[in-house]
């Protein structure tokens, strides 16, 4: 199952709405980039752990 995770569900000062989702291990490695670029987080194992633990289920609306 793909995941997905959600800047929008984290506080952050600029508002972030990225959203990325995908494999399992290339959502938390996209996600930490992203923290590090854009947020100023430090790339480290508790980082990535806690985007891990963040992860959701994609959702998959199906049009009928």
């Amino acid at each position: 199952m793909r995941k997905v995770a959600d800047c929008r569900e984290f506080p952050s000062e600029t508002n972030c709405s990225l959203a990325i989702s995908g494999e399992e291990e290339e959502v938390v490695r996209a996600a930490s980039e992203h923290a590090v670029s854009v947020h100023g987080h430090t790339d480290s194992p508790e980082l990535r752990s806690q985007i891990r633990s963040g992860l959701k289920d994609e959702l998959i609306l199906q049009h009928t």
